[in-house]
């Protein structure tokens, strides 16, 4: 399942493995994260990693999420966290000065949101994805250059959170809009642009991914079928497409791309990248070269305790996971939070517990590889619920989640299933994008 070493070759055989991600950004993001951090325990020890990390810094914007973002990152080991740490990963669509998308664009979009949970006891990631085109409650943000105040917003469009704030405030306006829809505390956060997914393709030598379908998309993208090398522009257009997958929808698009997250992370562990300095710095610089990361998330005790909580974690304990929702009863072409299964996550993610996917909860964009369908994982023990088991409410999107009850929590060491309705899977299971009708 190695991808080629040069260029985006292809193959088109039936033994096929890899897949995608979604529209565009979120697997420039967290992989930048966590490239970034993984670099730098690796790379060496010591002093050797800590000039590794400061090397790294110095491409890396910052933006400041709060007044006391700075404060806490300096008295707070994200290792240390109660409750595991959280981390929102924001894929910007800007154009702005981007060499993949030289003409100018006004504003930008947090076209694709993530949200990292890491475990306390980093057993487990999660990574939950946010379709864009939900309709949220939006809390009122402040432009820290100008002063001027957006008002508070009680349903709007996800992805226009980064507008909000002014091009300095807008990712604290995307962090605030996430702690209020899942009632977590996120203290890091960063984003990344169209040059970003590029330059770490590339610094991979390209990514192998599986096409169950060849992908038509116009002039915009077109694949055969089968396993093929994505690496450069051809790996943006891949990310991006949406029309070339399933039934074009940004549903889809998100599935898709975390199968495309699922290759690129099993790359890194299959080829041995994490144990090869030499790749992962180069992969690493150039996911920070594209990068802004909030000022505690930017600092060197920072990265090098996030790379020590990541580098010894499995594959099978990353979770990628798609945000639930239904679709909007005002509008068939918006979506709302489906409020059973978000506050069965929601409290999941508060209460730090281990979660495990439903048995064929696969997006929409996606389906199990061929070779992979024999040898999956059993389901769950515990049989999935969309609904809290003592029959409360879900909390509402404008309001943080209240804790699950005790009664309803699942034995130690058994983890919570997560109902049907909310889709995704393992970064160790070998997916296929659907491809086109």
């Amino acid at each position: 399942m190695a991808a080629s070493a040069r260029g985006p070759q292809r193959r088109t055989g039936s033994g096929v493995r890899h897949g995608k991600l979604r529209r565009s950004r979120p697997v420039a993001t967290l992989l930048g994260v966590v490239g970034t951090a993984a670099v730098v325990a690796l790379v060496s020890v010591g002093s050797v990693a800590a000039i590794a990390a400061n090397d790294l810094r110095g491409n890396i914007a910052t933006v400041e999420l709060g007044p006391g973002d700075q404060a806490r990152a300096a008295r707070q080991d994200i290792n240390a966290i109660q409750g595991g740490a959280n981390i929102l990963l924001i894929g910007s669509d800007t154009r702005v000065g981007q060499d993949a998308e030289p003409e100018d664009t006004e504003g930008a979009r947090n076209d694709v949101t993530m949200l990292v949970h890491i475990s306390e006891d980093h057993s487990q990631v999660t990574a939950v994805s946010f379709p864009r085109d939900t309709m949220v409650p939006i809390p009122s943000c402040t432009d820290p250059d100008t002063g001027a105040v957006s008002p508070a917003q009680p349903k709007a469009m996800f992805n226009t959170a980064l507008a909000q704030g002014g091009p300095n405030g807008g990712v604290a306006c995307v962090v605030r809009t996430v702690e209020n829809l899942t009632g977590l505390t996120i203290p890091y956060a960063g984003l990344v642009t169209f040059d970003g997914v590029i330059s770490m393709s590339n610094a991979l030598g390209g990514v192998t991914v599986c096409l169950a379908k060849p992908i038509s998309d116009g002039s915009f993208l077109n694949l055969p079928a089968g396993e093929v090398a994505l690496q450069g522009d051809e790996a943006l257009a891949f990310l991006r497409t949406r029309h070339g997958v399933d039934d074009g929808s940004d549903l889809a698009r998100i599935s898709n791309q975390q199968v495309f997250l699922s290759a690129m992370l099993r790359k890194l562990t299959d080829e041995d990248a994490l144990a090869n300095p030499v790749t992962l710095f180069r992969f690493a610089s150039a996911a920070t070269s594209s990068m802004t990361l909030s000022e505690g998330l930017n600092r060197t005790n920072t990265l090098v305790s996030l790379a020590a909580a990541l580098r010894d974690t499995d594959t099978s304990d990353m979770l990628l996971v798609q945000y639930p929702t239904a679709d909007d009863p005002d509008d068939r072409n918006r979506l709302v939070v489906e409020q059973d299964a978000a506050h069965l996550l929601n409290t999941a993610l508060q209460d730090d517990r281990r979660t495990q996917l439903a048995d064929g909860s696969i997006g929409r964009g996606a389906v199990a590889a061929p070779d992979a369908a024999a040898s999956a994982a059993p389901a769950p023990d515990a049989p999935a619920s969309s609904a809290p088991a003592d029959g409360t409410t879900a909390s509402g999107g404008g309001t943080p989640a209240a804790s699950t009850p005790a009664s309803s929590a699942p034995a130690p060491g058994t983890p919570t299933a997560l109902p049907s309705t909310i889709t995704g899977q393992s970064a160790a299971e070998q997916t296929c994008s659907k491809g086109s009708r």
